[in-house]
C-alpha cells in the first residue's frame, strides 16, 4: 500500500474538476527559451527539440535536475538528495522513461514498517491497536472536515471534530503522530496551513512506490541528452513582446519566440524573478495562495545495521514536546545492502532543522535513534543531509494546498501570459508534488507551444 492512499477516499467527495484546457499555436518551429533545467524544463525542452525546435536552457544550479538531486559522495551508494520515488509505477510515464535510461528500480512498502514508542522500544500489541483506532479516527475527522461549509486550516477542524480540549496527553501524542506521519510528511506542509478541503486533492497512479538504487538523476541525464543546456545562468528578468521574448540573466540576455518558466513555486513567491508586463492578477493570486513545504532529509551511514533487516519503515511516535521531530526513517539496507539510514522531517520541523548545524541535526538524529533501539547505537561514520527551504533556487521542498486556495490556483499557475508559458509540479492540478507530475506539465507546457 503506498501511503498517499491512506486518506485518498476523503478526497475524492471533493477533488472532482474541469482540467485547463489550451490552444496549441502550432506555428512553425522557432527558438524557445527554457527556463529550469529541472524535470519540468528538462521535459518541455526534450519534447521541443525532438520537433525541430530550437531550444536553449537556462539552469541556475552548477547541475541539472533541480530538486532531483543524486548525490555520489559515496562511491558504492549513490543517496538522491531530492526526489527519490516514482510513486506508483504502473502506467505512470515516468516507468517508461526510466527503461529508456536503462535505470533500475525497487520497491519499498510501507507495511513492511516497525513503529517504535515514544519512550523508546517496539509499540506493545495494546498501543498498536489504539494506535489503528487513531488512525481510523483521524480519517473519519477528515471526512466530516471535508464536508464542512468552509474550508479551514486542517489542525483546526480535526482539533474540533476530534473534540481536543477533552483528550488526554497520551491520546493527543497518537493523533499528532498519525496527522504528521500520515499527512505532514506526504503534503510537506503544516496542518496549520493544509487546506482541511483540498490538502489531498490529488490523483494517483496504481502499483509500488520505487526507488532508484543507482540514483533518480539517470532521469534527467537521459532527458537532457543533445540540448542545450547552459549552467551557471540564473534568471533575473523575463520580458514579453508582441514579436518574441527576451530573459535576462547575469551573464547577458536571451533572445526567442517563446519561453517556458518551470521556476518553483517558492521562487515565484519570492519575486525572485521579474517580468515585464508585469504577471496578470489571476496568476498572482494563485502564486500567493498555494503554499510551498517544507522536507528535508539526513542519511546516516554506521559501519553494521542494528534495525531489522527486514524492515523497510521505521517510525517514531514523538512525545508531545518533541512533535513531528524524526517521525519517519527509510532504511536502505534492503534495496542496497548497505548499512543507510535516511531520516524525514517535514513541515514545521522540517523547516526549524535547517536553522540547526550540521552537527547539531545529526546529533538529534543519533538522539532519537538510541531511544528507539538503545543507548548501544553507535556514532554514524559519515551523513548526508538537506536545506531545501535554504536554497535560494528552490526555497522549499514541493508545493501544498494551502487553507483557502483550490485546486483551480494550479490552473491559473498553468494558464500562459502571452509568450510566456509555465511549468513545474506545482502548475498541475492532479499531480502536483511529484516528480511524474514535473514531467507531464512540461509536456502540457509544450504542446502549447509546437502543438
Amino acid at each position: 500500500m503506498k501511503r498517499r492512499q491512506l486518506l485518498s477516499y476523503a478526497s475524492a467527495l471533493f477533488a472532482s474538476g474541469i482540467a485547463p484546457s489550451f490552444a496549441a499555436p502550432r506555428q512553425s518551429p522557432g527558438r524557445v527559451i527554457v527556463v529550469g533545467a529541472g524535470m519540468a524544463g528538462l521535459s518541455a525542452a526534450r519534447y521541443l527539440k525532438d520537433r525541430g525546435w530550437q531550444v536553449t536552457v537556462l539552469e541556475a544550479r552548477e547541475r541539472i535536475g533541480g530538486r532531483l538531486w543524486t548525490s555520489r559522495r559515496w562511491a558504492d551508494l549513490p543517496v538522491d538528495l531530492g526526489a527519490s520515488w516514482i510513486h506508483g509505477h504502473q502506467g505512470n510515464p515516468l516507468t517508461s522513461l526510466a527503461k529508456a535510461a536503462g535505470a533500475k528500480t525497487v520497491p519499498t512498502f510501507y507495511d513492511r514498517n516497525q513503529v517504535f514508542d515514544s519512550q523508546g522500544g517496539v509499540l506493545s500489541s495494546a498501543r498498536s491497536k489504539q494506535l489503528e483506532h487513531w488512525q481510523d479516527y483521524v480519517e473519519q475527522a477528515v471526512v466530516q472536515a471535508q464536508k464542512a461549509d468552509n474550508d479551514l486550516p486542517l489542525q483546526s477542524t480535526l482539533e474540533e471534530q476530534l473534540e481536543w480540549d477533552s483528550l488526554d496527553e497520551e491520546e493527543r501524542t497518537l493523533a499528532h503522530f498519525v496527522v504528521n506521519s500520515s499527512i505532514e510528511h506526504e503534503y510537506a506542509g503544516s496542518a496549520r496551513q493544509l487546506s482541511a478541503w483540498w490538502f489531498d486533492a490529488m490523483k494517483s497512479y496504481p502499483g509500488n512506490d520505487v526507488l532508484f538504487p543507482g540514483g533518480y538523476s539517470a532521469l534527467p541525464r537521459h532527458l537532457a541528452q543533445g540540448l542545450d543546456v547552459r549552467l551557471g545562468e540564473v534568471v533575473q528578468h523575463i520580458a514579453s513582446r508582441a514579436g518574441g521574448v527576451s530573459v535576462s540573466t547575469r551573464r547577458g540576455t536571451f533572445e526567442g519566440d517563446r519561453v517556458v518558466v518551470t521556476l518553483p513555486l517558492g521562487v515565484l513567491q519570492a519575486g525572485a524573478v521579474g517580468f515585464s508586463p508585469a504577471l496578470p492578477a489571476a496568476k498572482q493570486a494563485a502564486i500567493s495562495a498555494l503554499g510551498m513545504g517544507h522536507y528535508n532529509k539526513c542519511y546516516l551511514r554506521f559501519t553494521k545495521a542494528f534495525w531489522p533487516a527486514d524492515k523497510d519503515w521505521l517510525e517514531y511516535i514523538t512525545p508531545e514536546q518533541r512533535r513531528g521531530q524524526w517521525t519517519e526513517w527509510l532504511s536502505l539496507a534492503r534495496v542496497s545492502g548497505k548499512p543507510v539510514l535516511l531520516g524525514f522531517n517535514a513541515a514545521d520541523y522540517g523547516l526549524a532543522v535547517e536553522k540547526l548545524s550540521d552537527a547539531q541535526i545529526i546529533a538529534g538524529a543519533v538522539s532519537t535513534l538510541r531511544t528507539m533501539f538503545g543507548g548501544q547505537v553507535p556514532d554514524p561514520i559519515d551523513a548526508q543531509l538537506t536545506r531545501w527551504s535554504s536554497d535560494p533556487f528552490a526555497r522549499g521542498a514541493y508545493s501544498f494546498n494551502k487553507a483557502g486556495s483550490t485546486p483551480g490556483n494550479r490552473d491559473q499557475l498553468a494558464a500562459s501570459s502571452g509568450r510566456i508559458h509555465f511549468a513545474g509540479e506545482a502548475t498541475h492540478r492532479d499531480h502536483y508534488a511529484t516528480v511524474h507530475g514535473a514531467w507531464l506539465s512540461g509536456q502540457r507546457a509544450a504542446k502549447e507551444i509546437a502543438g
